[in-house]
C-alpha cells in the first residue's frame, strides 16, 4: 500500500519529499499563505493552489484510513478477515472499492435471502450450483420449512433465488466489472414529468434529454438536478442504450462473471431468474444512485471551482485606489441612495434623490449631485448595477457633462451591486454606521468596493457576492470551506495595511481570526497607530505563533523600519541589514535601489535558515516594496443610448465587463439589465478548452451582438468580431434540438457478436443553439 504522501505527490506530479514537509507544517498548524510565501525551501516552492489541493487530498486520504481501520477491525472481529481479504482491503485505493469489499461483511438489516438462510434453506443453493441437471422442484421439496414461512416448493425456490442474488450482488469483482460496463455506455436519461410543461418551462431543454452520464458538463448535470428537485424532471440511468440482445447486457457481464451457460433445465431456467433479479432488483438501483451521486459530486466540484475562480478574479480586481467616491445605489419609486466616501474610505456625506417616476425631480437631482461633487471634490462615480441603474447611469452621465469645466476627472463607473445588502444589513455595518439607514450603507458599499475591491468585499460571506453557477444547489458546507480559502490567498497575496484594515479584512490575515482582528482594532483605538510590527505582540491573545503567520502580511506605511512596510518577514529582517551592511548603505535607501539590488549575488547571502528562494523573494521584494499584484485600473464605456434587450441590434460591437466565467463561456454586462453569454465556441478563433485561460471577471471585453432573445432574456455575443450574426442565426434553426440530446456513446466490443445498434456521430450545434446547452445565467 502507497503511503499518503507518495499518493498526493503522484497526483500533484511534485516529489514525495515536499508532500512530507508541506503536511509535516499544516499539521504544526502553519496556514496555507505562510507556507507558500515563507517556507518555499521545505515545500520546493509548491505554490497556494497546490498547498490548497493537498491539503484537501490529505483530508481525503486520512478519512479514508480511518475508514480502512474500522472495516479491517469489523472483519476481524466476526473472524472472516481470510490474508487475501486483507490485502485486498490494504490495496483499495478509493472510498467506493473499500466498501465493496465490506459490503459481504457489513451489518445489515433481515433481507429476504437471510431470512431464508435462518430457515435452513442456503444448502439448496450449493445443491443447485453442484448438480445444475436435477429437478429443481424434486429437490427443493426438502426443505420445506412451514413455521418459517416457506411452506411450498415455490417459496422455497423463492427464498434460495433471493440467497443466490444477495450473494451475487455482494461480489466485489462483478461489481467493478458491472460499474467499468457503466462507465463507458450508461446514459441519463432526463423526462419531463407529466403535466408539468408549462410550471417548468425553463427546463424545456431536458424534457426529453439523454446523454453519456459520464460526460454530463457540471451545469447541465445541475439543471437536471435542480429540475428534478422541483418536480419538474425525472432522471434514471439507462445501462445500455443500444443493446438490442434480451434484457440488460448488465445480465450478460453477471453470468459471464460466474461461468453461467444456460440450458432449458429447471435448475438453468431458476439461475435465470436469479441473473435478472441479481441486476434488476439487487445492482440497477444501487448503481443508478451510485452514478447520479457521483454525477452530482464532480458537478458540485467544478461549479464550487467555477465559483472560487470567478470570486479570485473579483477580488484581485484593480482598485480605483485612494479618491474620493460617489456611490449611487439606484432605486426608481424609492429613490436613489447617495453616499460620498474620501480617500481614505470614511462617509463623508449621504442623501437621497428622487430623478426617476413618480417624483421626476431630474433637475433638482443634478443640481444636488453636482454640489456634493463639487464640495467634496469627487474624482469618481460608482453606479450599482441593479433595477434602475441604466436611468442612473444616464443621469450620472448628464452630471459629468455638467461639471466638466470645474471637474474635468471626474468619471463613472458600474460597480455590482451583489452582496451590497447583505453588507448593509449585517452586524458589522450596524457597528460601524449604527445611525445610519440600511439602503445608505449600500452605498457606502458600492463606493468603496470602487475604491478597494478586497477590502469591501471581504466583509460580506462569499456566497452572496454571486458570481457562481448554480452555487445554491451545491454542498454548502464545501462551497464554504472553498470560499473561506480564495478569500485567505487573495488578502495575504495582497498584504494588509495594520492601521487602515477593517476588522473582517484582518480577519482573512494568515495565523488570525475573527477575535485577534477584534482585538487588533481595539489596540488600535486605544493606543494609536502600530509604529512597529513587534507592537503586535502587545495585542491581547496574539501570541508568538499567531505572530510568526501573521507578520510578513501585516504592513505598517511610514513605519521606524521600514522593513515593516514591506512582505519581507520579521524572521528574515537579519539578512537584509546583512545585505545593507555590505553594500554600505542605510536600509531606507537600500529599499527601491534597482541598480545596487540587481547586482546583488543572491548566493551569497543562503543560509541553512534561508534558503535561494526565500533570498530572491527579499530581493524582489526590496527592489519594489509592497507592490500590488493587482492590474490596472480600467473601465467599460457603455455604448449610450443601449438601456434594454431591445436596443439591442444584431451585429452590434459594444464594450462591457465579464461578470462571470464558466466551463461553457463567459457572461458579459452591457449595460442592458440581462447579461449576455460568450459561449466557450466565440470567445477567440482557437479551439478553447477552458474559457478561463481567455478571460476572467473583470475584464474589460469588445464583444458583438449575434442573438437576441427577448423572451427568454437571453442575448448571445461573440468576441469574434468578425463573426456575423446572420450567418450564426441561419447555422441554427430555431426550436432545433441539440446535438446532445440524442448522441450515443460509442460502445467497445464485448468479445463476441455485437448486439448494439450502429452508431451516428453527434451533430454539431451551432452558435444559435447554445443556450439550449447553456442556459441563462440563473440568479437568487
Amino acid at each position: 500500500m502507497q503511503s499518503i504522501s507518495h499518493l498526493i505527490a503522484t497526483e500533484l506530479q511534485v516529489r514525495q519529499q515536499q508532500v512530507e514537509s508541506a503536511i509535516a507544517l499544516l499539521d504544526d498548524g502553519a496556514t496555507v499563505p505562510f507556507v507558500a510565501r515563507y517556507r518555499k525551501e521545505a515545500t520546493g516552492g509548491l505554490d497556494d493552489t497546490q498547498l490548497r489541493q493537498l491539503d484537501s487530498r490529505l483530508t481525503y486520504l486520512r478519512d479514508m484510513e480511518d475508514r480502512r481501520q474500522v472495516i479491517l477491525s469489523s472483519i476481524e472481529a466476526q473472524g472472516k478477515l481470510a490474508p487475501e481479504l486483507k490485502q485486498a482491503i490494504l490495496s483499495a485505493d478509493s472510498k467506493t472499492r473499500l466498501e465493496d469489499l465490506y459490503l459481504p461483511y457489513k451489518p445489515k438489516r433481515r433481507t429476504k435471502g437471510q431470512i431464508a438462510i435462518e430457515a435452513g434453506i442456503e444448502p439448496l443453493v450449493d445443491d443447485l450450483l453442484q448438480d445444475r441437471s436435477a429437478d429443481i422442484d424434486a429437490v427443493a421439496v426438502n426443505y420445506l420449512n412451514e413455521q418459517a414461512g416457506f411452506a411450498d416448493v415455490q417459496a422455497v425456490k423463492d427464498g434460495a433465488r433471493f440467497i443466490l442474488m444477495e450473494r451475487y450482488a455482494e461480489d466485489a469483482e462483478l461489481i467493478a466489472k458491472i460499474r467499468k460496463h457503466l462507465n463507458s455506455q450508461a446514459q441519463l436519461k432526463s423526462r419531463m414529468v407529466k403535466g408539468k410543461d408549462k410550471e417548468g418551462a425553463k427546463f424545456r431543454d431536458y424534457f426529453e434529454h439523454d446523454e453519456a452520464i459520464t460526460k454530463v458538463p457540471s451545469h447541465r448535470a445541475l439543471a437536471m438536478l435542480r429540475g428534478r428537485n422541483e418536480g419538474v424532471l425525472s432522471l434514471s440511468l439507462n445501462a445500455d442504450p443500444n443493446y438490442e440482445g434480451e434484457g440488460s447486457y448488465c445480465e450478460v457481464i453477471i453470468a459471464e462473471h460466474f461461468n453461467l451457460k444456460f440450458t432449458d433445465s429447471s435448475v438453468d431456467q431458476w439461475l435465470k431468474q436469479v441473473v435478472n433479479g441479481t441486476w434488476r432488483i439487487k445492482i440497477a438501483l444501487q448503481m443508478e444512485t451510485e452514478f447520479v451521486s457521483k454525477m452530482r459530486e464532480q458537478a458540485e466540484a467544478e461549479a464550487i471551482n467555477v465559483f472560487a475562480r470567478n470570486l479570485n478574479d473579483l477580488l484581485m480586481a484593480a482598485p480605483a485606489g485612494a479618491k474620493a467616491t460617489m456611490g449611487l445605489d439606484p432605486g426608481l419609486r424609492t429613490g436613489v441612495k447617495v453616499a460620498i466616501v474620501d480617500t481614505t474610505g470614511k462617509l463623508v456625506a449621504h442623501t437621497t434623490i428622487f430623478p426617476h417616476a413618480p417624483q421626476n425631480q431630474w433637475d433638482k437631482s443634478l443640481r444636488t449631485l453636482a454640489n456634493l461633487v463639487g464640495m467634496h471634490k469627487v474624482d469618481l462615480i460608482a453606479v450599482g448595477n441593479g433595477t434602475g441603474s441604466r436611468e442612473t447611469d444616464k443621469l450620472a452621465s448628464e452630471l459629468m457633462a455638467m461639471v466638466k469645466d470645474k471637474q474635468p476627472q471626474l468619471n463613472k463607473v458600474m460597480v455590482s451591486e451583489a452582496g451590497a445588502s447583505v453588507y448593509s444589513a449585517s452586524e458589522f455595518a450596524a457597528n460601524e454606521f449604527p445611525d445610519l439607514d440600511v439602503s445608505i450603507r449600500g452605498a457606502v458599499s458600492i463606493a468603496r468596493r470602487l475604491q478597494d475591491p478586497l477590502a469591501e468585499l471581504v466583509k460580506i460571506e462569499p456566497k452572496s457576492i454571486g458570481v457562481g453557477q448554480y452555487q445554491h444547489d451545491v454542498s454548502q458546507s464545501q462551497l464554504s470551506q472553498s470560499l473561506e480559502g480564495v478569500v485567505e490567498d487573495c488578502v495575504n497575496r495582497v498584504g494588509v495595511d495594520v492601521n487602515m484594515a477593517s476588522a473582517p479584512l484582518l480577519a482573512q490575515v494568515a495565523g488570525l481570526n475573527k477575535t485577534l482582528a477584534k482585538n487588533i482594532v481595539d489596540y488600535r483605538d486605544q493606543n494609536g497607530r502600530f509604529s512597529e510590527r513587534k507592537q503586535l505582540l502587545k495585542v491581547t491573545r496574539l501570541g508568538p505563533k499567531a505572530y510568526e503567520q501573521a507578520a510578513g502580511f501585516l504592513r505598517i506605511p511610514n513605519a521606524q523600519n521600514p522593513l515593516d512596510a514591506s512582505a519581507v518577514h520579521p524572521e528574515a529582517y537579519s539578512v537584509v541589514e546583512s545585505i545593507a551592511a555590505d553594500k554600505q548603505l542605510p536600509l531606507a535607501k537600500l529599499i527601491g535601489d534597482s541598480q545596487t539590488l540587481s547586482a546583488i549575488d543572491a548566493k551569497a547571502y543562503v543560509t541553512e535558515q534561508f534558503g535561494l528562494p526565500t533570498i530572491s523573494d527579499i530581493l524582489a521584494e526590496l527592489d519594489k516594496p509592497g507592490r500590488d499584484p493587482r492590474g490596472e485600473f480600467k473601465t467599460a464605456a457603455f455604448k449610450e443610448g443601449v438601456e434594454t434587450l431591445a436596443d439591442l441590434k444584431l451585429d452590434m460591437i459594444l464594450e462591457g465587463v465579464v461578470t462571470n466565467v464558466t466551463n461553457f463561456g463567459a457572461f458579459v454586462d452591457v449595460g442592458v439589465h440581462q447579461d449576455g453569454l460568450v459561449h466557450i465556441s466565440s470567445l477567440t478563433d482557437k479551439f478553447v478548452s477552458d474559457p478561463h485561460t481567455i478571460v476572467k471577471a473583470g475584464d474589460v471585453v469588445k464583444v458583438k451582438v449575434m442573438e437576441v432573445d427577448i423572451e427568454r432574456k437571453r442575448v448571445g455575443l461573440s468576441m469574434r468580431l468578425d463573426d456575423k450574426a446572420s450567418a450564426a442565426k441561419s447555422a441554427a434553426k430555431p426550436g432545433a434540438k441539440t446535438g446532445a440530446n440524442k448522441s450515443k456513446p460509442q460502445h467497445k466490443a464485448h468479445g463476441k457478436k455485437s448486439n448494439y445498434k450502429a452508431q451516428k456521430a453527434p451533430a454539431n450545434a451551432a452558435m444559435g443553439n447554445a443556450f439550449a446547452d447553456a442556459f441563462a445565467k440563473l440568479k437568487k
